[in-house]
């Protein structure tokens, strides 16, 4: 599969800590969860050479109580409807991101997938190289797929009743413009509410206010039409 990602690169205001920021490479802590022991130690095996990222095998109840976490690896081979799953996930801890992984996957559910919460698919027949990137951009707050769901993803954002007006007639408030900015760029709701000084609950209603403007229903396809639609730039 051809993979592509969505993404906002993060700005550095300073300049000053870009380079030791870069030679540290901080701990990437990664959540697998799988059916099967033996994929857990595959993916061991498969990271051997990563050592930034520190792996750890968890069930679904063992989520909500586990410290750290920065990523989830779902695989999508437990007998379990993935999308109870993600769900599921998603309740426990609204602010993981996950990487759906399995095989022969159809487009169609892997941009369910995304549309649900997730934030990247990766085949598990893809090289250790492109499954490590995978798991960077993603941890980055962007977004890992194929190219062909992305794109699929992006023609029905940008064709779906209720999208973005004419440019001229959409306006945003300078706080609206903060909070989809840092909502680009991965940020969660606390992330945003701790760095603006304002409440989450305050955040919430602000991107809430966004998806309404904008005709979107849910963060991910927020994100992805501001990108591809200039709503943010880079700085």
């Amino acid at each position: 599969m051809n993979y592509h990602y969505a993404g906002y690169k993060k700005s550095n205001p300073t300049g000053k800590t870009m380079k030791a920021a870069v030679a540290r490479k901080p701990v990437i802590k990664i959540a697998v969860v799988e059916s099967d022991p033996l994929r857990f130690v595959g993916f061991r095996a498969l990271f051997d050479s990563e050592p930034e990222f520190e792996l750890v095998s968890a069930a679904l109840p063992e989520i909500s109580t586990l410290q750290g976490i920065d990523l989830i690896l779902l695989g999508n081979r437990s007998g379990q409807n993935l999308f109870d799953v993600m769900a599921s996930l998603k309740a426990t801890r609204p602010d993981l991101r996950i990487i759906v992984t399995g095989s022969g996957i159809d487009e169609e559910t892997i941009l369910k997938a995304i549309a649900s919460g997730a934030k990247g698919y990766v085949d598990e027949a893809a090289s250790p190289g492109e499954f490590a990137q995978a798991i960077r951009i993603v941890n980055q707050g962007s977004v890992w797929a194929p190219r062909k769901v992305l794109s699929m993803f992006i023609e029905r954002v940008s064709s779906a009743p209720g999208r973005i007006f004419p440019a001229g007639r959409v306006t945003f408030t300078d706080r609206e413009k903060e909070v989809l900015e840092m909502l680009v760029a991965g940020r969660s709701n606390k992330e945003i509410g701790g760095q603006l000084g304002i409440e989450e609950r305050t955040v919430k209603a602000h991107v809430a206010k966004l998806m309404r403007k904008v005709g979107v229903q849910n963060r991910i396809a927020l994100s992805v039409h501001a990108i591809t639609h200039s709503l943010v730039t880079t700085k």
